[in-house]
């Protein structure tokens, strides 16, 4: 039996599993992260005696910066290994996350433009509570990144939304 030269199309095609070590890369930053959160969290426990509640406060917002940006890299490793290179194959799991059922391309932005919202607002609000952060023009810039990115992830939510509107019409 002799068989066919794959066509280019599938050739291209397989070079989606060019990104598979690209999401293992997010994992290991993602054991990164558990081990930062570990010493932070061992930190503010060791501590709390010698913290204001300021400290105890602005340690917790790096904690929970943290356990975000995880939250962060599990979408873009499941949500993105789901969507452009194979199916996770999880139906029966138990314990699947409810979102990856409507993955796709437009809902992993919003989720990911959301996810950074919401990582820039505990950033701004620990530069808010922070007592040492006095410099008028870190927080300015602060406020500014952050208005372009609810801006921004405003303009994600309407496209994706007048898109899939002109699809269903």
């Amino acid at each position: 039996m002799i068989r066919r030269p794959r066509s280019l199309s599938s050739i291209i095609f397989m070079s989606r599993w060019l990104q598979a070590p690209l999401y293992f890369g997010l994992m290991v930053i993602l054991c990164v992260y558990v081990y930062e959160f570990g010493i932070g969290l061992s930190h503010l426990v060791t501590s709390v005696n010698k913290l204001t509640e300021t400290g105890i406060m602005l340690l917790a917002l790096d904690l929970i910066d943290m356990v975000m940006i995880a939250n962060l890299l599990i979408m873009v490793i499941l949500g993105g290994y789901q969507t452009f290179i194979s199916p996770l194959n999880l139906q029966n799991d138990p314990e699947r996350p409810e979102w990856l059922d409507e993955v796709n391309a437009g809902t992993m932005k919003i989720k990911l433009a959301l996810a950074l919202v919401t990582i820039s607002s505990v950033h701004l609000l620990r530069t808010f509570i922070d007592p040492s952060n006095k410099d008028f023009y870190v927080v300015m810039w602060q406020v500014v990144i952050h208005a372009t990115l609810v801006l921004s992830a405003i303009a994600v939510a309407l496209t994706d939304k007048l898109m899939t509107s002109s699809h269903t019409s």
